[in-house]
């Protein structure tokens, strides 16, 4: 039965002559698979150097660390590779995969969205944390639609057009709307401007919360609405203006609208705003027409 190179093993093997395997741009993948060589007992290591991180290994084992390397890259995340590494890495590489795959994930996060995409999304999520709190009730009325529209109602409050966008019932639904919203708002937000999304969001959002008010009454809410906005403006630029960069697959959008037709039918075991995905979906549309005409 092979025995696991202790850490004290490692750093003698480490003295010795070693072979370069693989370069790595992400510091916590190269540490990853560097442990997980080292419980199929193939001495390795990580080495800094200019652009990338090298993962060496001992030379007598090298083809059997490129097979492990080719099986490993297909799915670094899964999790044999995560158990190597607490396992058999030591605990300050461990700690520094784990703080470096954070580090990249917010990075990521905060690079695909500006300011306005993330600023919408924390509010979101904001509104959200104090409903668990205790405070639903209290955030819903002060937020949801008129219970009367009327011009005196529009200019006594006028944030109530929007305020449904905000609030949301449960995870399934907060995660979803805001997903969506980050995926797509950031993009648009990156390639086409602040503006172009801001106007998205005002459009769609009072569109469809007009539309699902005179359809069911005040009680709904979500980012639904602007959600199939920005899919509908997207799946049209995209269509319309290839070269912008805008991309949504076919499939993610024949499911959008499968599922926009299946609340529609009614056989969804959630309540669905359908006329406010409707609606929003169409002024996405609408509007991806308008800029694209505007800017030809």
């Amino acid at each position: 039965m092979a025995k696991p190179i202790s850490a004290r093993d490692r750093k003698l093997m480490s003295q010795e002559q070693l072979q370069a395997l693989v370069k790595i741009d992400q510091h916590n993948i190269a540490l990853l698979f560097t442990n997980y060589l080292i419980s199929k007992d193939i001495a390795a290591q990580v080495e800094n150097e200019e652009g990338g991180f090298v993962v060496y290994c001992q030379c007598d084992k090298f083809e059997q660390a490129r097979a492990e390397f080719d099986d490993f890259i297909k799915q670094p995340y899964h999790p044999k590779y995560q158990q190597a590494a607490w396992q058999h890495g030591d605990a300050d590489q461990t700690q520094i995969a784990h703080q470096s795959l954070l580090k990249s994930f917010s990075q990521t996060f905060l690079d695909h969205a500006g300011w306005v995409t993330l600023g919408i999304f924390m509010l979101c999520w904001g509104i959200f944390l104090a409903s668990l709190a205790g405070w639903a009730n209290e955030i819903f009325y002060s937020i949801r639609f008129y219970s009367h529209l009327s011009i005196e109602a529009l200019l006594s409050e006028p944030y109530r057009l929007l305020g449904p966008a905000f609030f949301h019932f449960s995870w399934l639904h907060i995660v979803f709307n805001t997903m969506w919203w980050w995926q797509l708002g950031g993009s648009i937000e990156k390639i086409l401007g602040k503006g172009a999304l801001i106007n998205l969001f005002l459009v769609s959002a009072i569109v469809s919360n007009v539309g699902q008010f005179m359809a069911s009454g005040e009680n709904f809410g979500g980012l639904s609405g602007v959600v199939y906005g920005l899919v509908g403006y997207v799946w049209w630029y995209a269509w319309l203006a290839p070269e912008k960069g805008l991309f949504l697959s076919k499939p993610l959008i024949g499911f959008l609208l499968f599922w926009l037709l299946l609340g529609f039918v009614g056989v969804l075991p959630i309540n669905m705003a359908n006329t406010a995905h409707l609606l929003g979906l169409l002024s996405g549309c609408l509007l991806a027409l308008i800029k694209i005409k505007g800017s030809s």
